[in-house]
């Protein structure tokens, strides 16, 4: 008889629901010819209260999608190639195109969002913006322990 890691079915879920989700905007957003990446760095420059230096960016972008920051600056590369940020001093802001940009894709995006979400209770709703949540501090948690370990501690056959 096997068993099944408690919530390995609901974490399946989960999973399908994200990349289903950004498959959606990932469509959209290659209709502009921007990556998902890129997206995620242009909307942390539009929505910070003052220019970011790129390392900020960086920073801010790699704590939400816990990537690899050398890719990350490939796309503040590309968007000051596209001309979607601008360096200004040693920080970078927004262009007016990249924040059209944004704007469109917005526009775009929340139609299929309304038919994505709409009809789900306010309730059920609530309890899984709480659940993600949890979940998403838990993960953050469990990345940071095994970045404190190192790239090869906890790896092998014999690790908890």
């Amino acid at each position: 008889m096997t068993t099944t890691a408690p919530g390995s079915t609901e974490s399946r879920a989960l999973g399908l629901a994200h990349y289903a989700a950004r498959g959606v905007l990932e469509h959209v957003l290659a209709r502009h010819g921007i990556t998902f990446q890129q997206q995620v760095v242009l909307r942390a420059a539009v929505t910070a209260g003052a220019p970011q230096s790129p390392d900020d960016l960086v920073d801010q972008v790699r704590a939400s999608l816990k990537a690899d920051p050398a890719g990350i600056r490939v796309s503040l590369d590309e968007l000051l190639a596209r001309r979607l940020l601008v360096a200004d001093g040693a920080h970078l802001r927004p262009t007016a195109a990249g924040r059209d940009l944004l704007t469109a894709v917005g526009a775009e995006t929340a139609p299929l969002s309304a038919r994505i979400w709409g009809g789900i209770p306010a309730d059920d709703l609530a309890a899984a913006g709480r659940v993600l949540t949890l979940v998403a501090e838990r993960a953050d948690a469990q990345l940071a322990a095994l970045s404190a370990e190192g790239p090869d501690h906890g790896s092998g056959p014999t690790s908890r």
